[in-house]
């Protein structure tokens, strides 16, 4: 191709044959000015032309360029349809076929897994109920024992006491004395029958229901599903002068100096930096989360509506009394604490959330990590109701999921 040009003289064309004609000079349009990027005509491009000094070259070498790529784009993108041809023709089936092959194993996978969770399941629901049995057993032979033993203790009281009575009414006093020794070893007899003392084994044994598989696996549907979720929000009016809680009702934050803005009330904790929700429990089971990643320092679990809230002294501070039950943070050491008892608990690593679940028909506080599906601590009693959801935090924030 011809190299570019500072333009033409004007009035001189590159060709004979007509074409369009410039609108300013009524000339052919043989020039393009790579530029402005249009056609132009000789004296455009002249000494006294618009465009002037700009780099011009002939149309039909700009044409020919223009078939140049025009012919390499052609190619490209018959290249481009082979590919995607092949693609379609080759690579797709394969794809399909692999889709298809896997989303088999797959099933194949949920299927035996699954399977082997209802088979462990059902072995576990026998084993359980087996167990259960066997304590309903026991505790009804020990109580049928329990019945001979004081049918026979009724009747030998019974026979000692008309033997007693008998002596008494029938027999004068010298007979009276030469009885004495009779009287004193059927009195001694008496003496040995104890009176009935209540006892474990005549009671059903709860404790044959627990079972760390089934807390595992009912924790896992419970909370896991977060099917049952309490909307639990915070008690703006419990929040310790400490604390500040979000606008939702959601969200405690801590901050070392005192808020003036709190005003006393009977219902909030004056020093400790506790929060009570806004819902208690009477009854039945409860299920709430709490996102508690930011903090290195927080209690969370549940406390009875006697808990003090006034002072400074443990009778106001969670876990230090008998009104509170608390999974327990504070740097790298995790406990649950109850009235002022410690009970530590090796995590792997920090919960990024904690979910609570309490069962007061069963008399059950448990607490789950949902990331893992662990169960942290379960703790077992007869809960007096009703019973608050119960914050503390010392760093940073937590939250209880929505």
């Amino acid at each position: 191709m011809a190299s570019e040009s500072t333009g033409p003289e004007p009035g001189s064309e590159p060709g004979s044959e007509p074409g369009p004609l410039c609108p300013e000079h009524r000339e052919p349009l043989s020039w393009f000015c790579s530029s402005e990027r249009r056609l132009v005509c000789a004296s455009c491009s002249g000494m006294g032309g618009r465009c002037r000094g700009h780099r011009i070259r002939r149309a039909e070498e700009h044409a020919e360029e223009l078939r140049n790529k025009i012919v390499d784009q052609c190619e490209r993108l018959q290249l481009q349809s082979a590919g995607i041809t092949k693609y379609v023709a080759e690579v797709l089936p394969g794809k399909n076929q692999r889709a298809v092959s896997t989303a088999s194993a797959a099933r194949e996978l949920v299927i035996q897994r699954l399977s082997a969770v209802r088979s462990l399941c059902d072995s576990e629901e026998q084993r359980l109920l087996e167990q259960v049995h066997g304590e309903e057993e026991r505790a009804h032979q020990s109580i049928l024992t329990q019945r001979v033993h004081w049918a026979e203790a009724l009747q030998k009281l019974d026979a000692l006491r008309t033997s007693l009575v008998g002596m008494l009414t029938h027999l004068d006093d010298l007979q009276l004395i030469q009885k004495e020794q009779e009287i004193f070893e059927r009195t001694e007899e008496a003496e040995g029958i104890l009176d009935p003392q209540d006892s474990e084994k005549l009671s059903f044994n709860e404790k044959c229901t627990w079972s760390p598989l089934l807390t595992r696996l009912w924790a896992t549907a419970v909370l896991g599903s977060l099917s049952g979720m309490e909307e639990v929000r915070i008690d703006e009016r419990t929040v310790g002068p400490l604390l500040h809680v979000s606008d939702d009702g959601k969200t405690l934050t801590f901050n070392a100096k005192k808020s003036k803005a709190c005003v006393d009330s009977p219902e909030r904790f004056d020093h400790w930096p506790n929060a009570l929700a806004a819902t208690s429990f009477h009854t039945g089971l409860h299920t709430w989360m709490v996102n508690v990643q930011n903090s290195c320092a927080y209690k969370v679990g549940v406390a009875s509506a006697q808990l003090p809230r006034k002072g400074s002294g443990s009778d106001c501070r969670l876990g230090h009394n008998a009104f509170s039950w608390v999974f327990s943070r504070y740097g790298q050491e995790f406990r649950f604490v109850h009235n002022g008892q410690y009970e530590p608990l090796l995590l792997l690593q920090c919960p990024v959330q904690l979910g609570i679940l309490l069962d007061l028909q069963a008399g059950e506080l448990l607490f789950y990590e949902p990331a893992s599906g662990t169960v942290l601590f379960t703790y077992h009693t007869s809960f007096p109701g009703p019973l608050f959801p119960v914050f503390a935090v010392a760093d940073q924030t937590i939250s209880i999921v929505h």
